[in-house]
């Protein structure tokens, strides 16, 4: 099924009924005005892909109206392995400038496997430049017992726009090496890219885009377009990259084509969106009918104390594992926590692991 297919055939008449054993099907798409707050009751029951194939007779006015159901869906993070905690920390505050935004401490690993395929102690640190709501940030998972992750090829790096970030690097000596004209490249602990544009941070979000290695560009073009409703925002068939995102002023996915294989090593990381709770179903469904890989269908994830999230997780036909979280409860679970960069602090201190492996003449697991 394709999104960007539901456009009548070219000198088809847009006043031509729908053949009988088909009109019970059709669903219309609901007025502009309702778009804003779609829900089941909006979509008449339907699913967002039978919403979705509506005939509509005016491509223009179709248009408009996806894009503001796409609209709804929004960039929220990337998953990031961590093995050294501390100077982790250092790289995201001291080097690019990020605050902490909320801390987190588990006993026992995540049923949606946030933390890896790990059962044992673990923490979760969300870091950026501003609250989840209108900013992409970092989700920097940590297992005490595992002290690194061995890298594949399928994080191509993170953009984001700071000269302050450049000249914290310069500094503190970290390492930068100059790509081109006012754009470096550096690397967090554990050797994850990060390229950094030496300008003014600006008034938005400074972070721009993630990109993700691709084997085959057309193929994943259809499904992050097609099936999952983004925009393609720019093209280059000679160097094999599309760049896509759900709106201009969000974050962008960049899919760079390597010519091969996708490996992703134990270092894998994960991205997330938000959409509307009532499209979880949806998407699920869709995935189903179109025999696309779920990894995690959708389940309820209780936080003691915070908001009841439900989350579907997918991977794209590489392999990228990818998240889509209701966003009603999201922004209740996500807001930023005043205590957070403490509470990070405080869990380094707290935490004897290194000293532990030490003493017993032992080294952490290497993922």
């Amino acid at each position: 099924m394709s999104l960007a297919c539901c456009s009548l055939p070219r000198g088809s008449s847009c006043s031509r009924a729908a053949p009988a054993d088909r009109a019970s099907q059709i669903r219309r798409l609901p007025s502009s005005s309702t778009l804003p707050s779609l829900s089941r009751n909006a979509l008449d029951q339907a699913t967002l892909a039978t919403f979705l194939r509506a005939e509509v007779c005016d491509q223009r006015v179709y248009s408009r109206r996806l894009s503001k159901v796409m609209a709804l869906r929004r960039a929220l993070h990337f998953v990031f392995k961590v093995g050294d905690r501390t100077k982790t920390a250092t790289f995201y505050r001291d080097v690019l400038g990020m605050k902490i935004l909320r801390h987190e401490e588990f006993e026992e690993g995540c049923k949606a496997t946030y933390n890896g395929p790990y059962d044992g102690k673990w923490s979760k640190t969300m870091v950026g430049f501003g609250p989840e709501d209108d900013h992409f940030v970092a989700e920097l998972t940590y297992n005490y017992g595992v002290g690194e992750y061995r890298l594949g090829n399928d994080f191509l790096g993170l953009t984001l726009q700071s000269s302050q970030a450049v000249s914290n690097a310069k500094r503190l000596n970290w390492p930068l090496t100059q790509v081109e004209e006012s754009l470096y490249m550096t690397e967090a602990p554990g050797g994850y890219l990060f390229y950094l544009i030496d300008k003014e941070l600006p008034n938005c979000d400074p972070v721009q885009k993630v990109s993700l290695a691709v084997s085959d560009l057309q193929r994943s073009v259809h499904y992050w377009s097609a099936l999952l409703g983004m925009k393609v925002i720019e093209k280059n068939e000679d160097k094999k990259i599309a760049l896509m995102g759900f709106s201009d002023n969000q974050c962008k996915l960049e899919l760079q084509d390597i010519g091969g294989a996708v490996h992703h090593g134990s270092a894998f990381g994960r991205i997330a969106f938000a959409c509307p709770r009532d499209q979880l179903p949806d998407i699920e469904a869709l995935m189903k009918k179109e025999k696309q890989k779920i990894l995690t269908p959708l389940v309820r994830l209780d936080t003691p104390g915070k908001a009841t999230v439900e989350v579907v997780i997918l991977a794209d036909p590489d392999g990228h594992e990818i998240c889509f979280v209701g966003d009603e409860a999201f922004r209740q679970l996500s807001a930023v926590d005043p205590k957070g960069n403490d509470l990070l602090d405080e869990a380094m201190a707290a935490d004897k692991s290194d000293e532990w492996f030490a003493k017993h003449n032992k080294q952490k697991a290497s993922a």
